[in-house]
């Protein structure tokens, strides 16, 4: 039998908050039915379930009143892990009110004011730096893979061998973000090094196994192996496993790739999330001049007579 700190936040307020069991259960069917994302439900949930437990009841039984004193609290806390948990109960909350009936509650909850951060990118001096600090080969794979096809977390893991073709040096990423695939570039760099790798770790439906129950790798552990790696290099900047795609993404605009072609090989819905990368990319400035004068720049073509 588990001891109390055992269970998982959802579990204790499942067993102790009287009708969270079928709230959870209705969330849960609304996001399968409208294809969002495992992770976008646990993270809303979990903060539901978290001020359910506070309180001891479901949050539309809670006072206006109770619930800013309960994000207050959580927004000053200095930990910067708080600032991921308020924003996370405030979406929670706006998507559970919402989804009793209550869209009047939801409005009154405080706006959150989008962060205008531009990524950190790693240069290339650190990114071979990060490459060879893993001592396991199936590590320093996992992370070169990662930036030479500019992959989120949950791509990686659900790669399948069969989605690496070596002949057409291609990756197909499967129905990920906003239910798209896609198919990116597979580096001849990178071809060497996969091959190497499954005749070392022989995988057999998963490119990278690992403990979940259906035998594939975890978001967590991706985060682990990038974490460990960047503790044995000299790199001090404040960089995730997704700064590896932040960087893909700005390498090819600094070596000339057009950014609509950036977008499809990134899976962005929209343009505009791409551009956020020509404010950090180091490109070459071309001096400001008429297309009349490269127009008439080769000596084989003749201008026309001006005068």
């Amino acid at each position: 039998m588990k001891q109390k700190s055992e269970f998982t936040i959802l579990e204790r307020a499942i067993q102790t908050v009287d009708g969270f069991s079928r709230v959870f259960n209705t969330l849960q069917q609304q996001m399968i039915l409208r294809g969002q994302s495992p992770s976008t439900l646990n993270n809303y949930i979990r903060q539901v379930a978290s001020i359910s437990l506070h309180f001891g009841q479901l949050p539309e039984l809670i006072s206006e009143e109770e619930i800013n004193e309960y994000l207050t609290a959580l927004a000053q806390r200095p930990d910067s892990p708080s600032r991921s948990q308020f924003k996370h109960a405030v979406y929670g909350l706006r998507y559970y009110f919402r989804h009793v009936g209550l869209s009047a509650r939801a409005v009154e909850l405080p706006s959150l004011k989008k962060e205008l951060k531009l990524p950190v990118i790693l240069n290339r001096s650190e990114l071979r730096e990060l490459f060879k600090a893993p001592r396991l080969l199936k590590h320093r794979i996992i992370l070169t893979l990662v930036y030479s096809a500019g992959l989120r977390s949950h791509e990686t893991i659900n790669l399948k061998i069969s989605d690496i073709d070596f002949e057409r040096k291609t990756i197909h990423i499967r129905q990920s973000k906003y239910k798209k695939d896609r198919v990116v570039p597979l580096s001849d760099y990178m071809a060497k090094g996969l091959r190497q790798y499954l005749l070392v770790e022989h995988p057999q439906v998963w490119l990278f196994n690992g403990k979940d129950p259906d035998g594939s790798y975890s978001s967590k552990g991706l985060g682990w192996v990038f974490s460990e790696a960047l503790k044995k290099t000299s790199i001090q900047k404040d960089v995730s496993i997704h700064s590896l795609r932040h960087s893909y993404a700005t390498h090819l605009l600094e070596e000339g790739l057009n950014i609509v072609t950036i977008k499809e090989l990134l899976g962005h819905a929209h343009i505009a999330t791409t551009m956020i990368y020509l404010h950090v990319a180091q490109c070459p400035l071309m001096p400001v001049h008429s297309p009349l004068d490269t127009l008439y720049a080769q000596k084989s073509w003749n201008a026309p007579d001006m005068k």
